[in-house]
């Protein structure tokens, strides 16, 4: 059985598309894209106007995600691999790759300004990854169609500081010598890649901020808070909000993070008294511990001082 009738029987088959992420994909691509394996095609590509403005929409993501991308590329390009940081729809934005390569790869539709969602070119590490929201391995025969069965791809998507699918990372080689271990080993490189363009973007809508990294047993990318000065939450990543059920609702309402914690505060006015500590021992320690000049910047005596430091047991 070829690949085109192996992917249509497959496909049909309601069973192996609950079970089996792939085939739930081949089954996407043939009922709701309708596409056919064996077609001969390659990815949409945007005229260059449109690439443009794609750029420019996501000119924060390109930006943060440049220093990664280079790094990476200097771990896998000399093996053949190939490198794209798309948007949320799959269009290739950033692309990485050695010249000796180009050829392969711009045949392919692996260049700038093409698109790589399931709807353009069926199953793939890109458009897969991004429907199904997780990061994803689509090697040679798990693509929808017969003309990307030589490639295997490793894709890893990036959410932004709400949680939602802004962009997505590759790797992609075409090379016949790759195995399943050297995909995976692969995949693992592209999602530390993601979740470090994620912690990038987070800090970058909350400038200013206190990032706070949470624990996050089991979780992939990184659980962070942003935090006001009054310690109330600001924001958090989708790792965050599931390790600590936050929503955009109880995010705006204002909860602040020493509750989310679990954090031991004492009744009868206990936050206040910690909260007046903390700025006190700030002031001190912006004075080099020398009281009289705390007692300046706090616009008080250092008699005062001294009885509050006593009050709140401040050396």
């Amino acid at each position: 059985m070829n690949h085109s009738d192996h992917v249509n029987a497959v496909a049909q088959q309601l069973s192996a598309a609950a079970s089996s992420p792939v085939a739930a994909s081949w089954r996407r691509c043939m009922t709701i894209h309708g596409l056919s394996p064996e077609e001969q095609r390659t990815p949409w590509r945007l005229t260059e106007a449109e690439f443009l403005q794609a750029r420019e929409r996501s000119g924060h993501i390109i930006e943060e995600s440049r220093d990664e991308l280079d790094r990476l590329f200097l771990t896998v390009g000399k093996a053949g691999c190939c490198l794209l940081l798309t948007d949320e729809r799959g269009v290739a934005l950033e692309r990485r790759g050695a010249v000796g390569d180009d050829k392969d790869f711009r045949g392919l539709g692996l260049w700038s300004g093409t698109v790589w969602s399931e709807a353009s070119v069926g199953t793939n590490g890109i458009g897969t990854a991004i429907a199904d929201e997780r990061a994803v391995v689509i090697h040679r025969d798990q693509h929808f169609l017969s003309a990307n069965t030589g490639l295997s791809c490793a894709t890893a998507p990036i959410r932004d500081h709400l949680g939602r699918i802004t962009a997505a990372i590759d790797i992609s080689t075409c090379r016949d010598d790759v195995n399943d271990m050297a995909v995976l080993i692969l995949s693992q490189a592209v999602r530390d890649a993601a979740s470090r363009i994620e912690a990038n973007l987070f800090r970058r809508a909350f400038n200013g901020a206190r990032i706070l990294l949470v624990s996050s047993e089991g979780k992939s990318t990184p659980a962070l808070l942003a935090i006001d000065r009054d310690d109330l939450v600001l924001g958090a990543t989708r790792a965050a909000r599931q390790t600590l059920g936050l929503d955009d609702r109880r995010i705006a309402a204002g909860v602040p993070a020493a509750d989310l914690l679990h954090e031991d505060r004492s009744s009868n006015g206990g936050d206040l008294l910690d909260a007046e500590r903390a700025a006190l021992r700030r002031v001190l320690s912006r004075a080099r511990g020398n009281v009289s000049q705390a007692a300046d910047i706090l616009g008080i005596s250092r008699a005062t001082l001294y009885r509050k430091m006593k009050k709140l047991s401040v050396e």
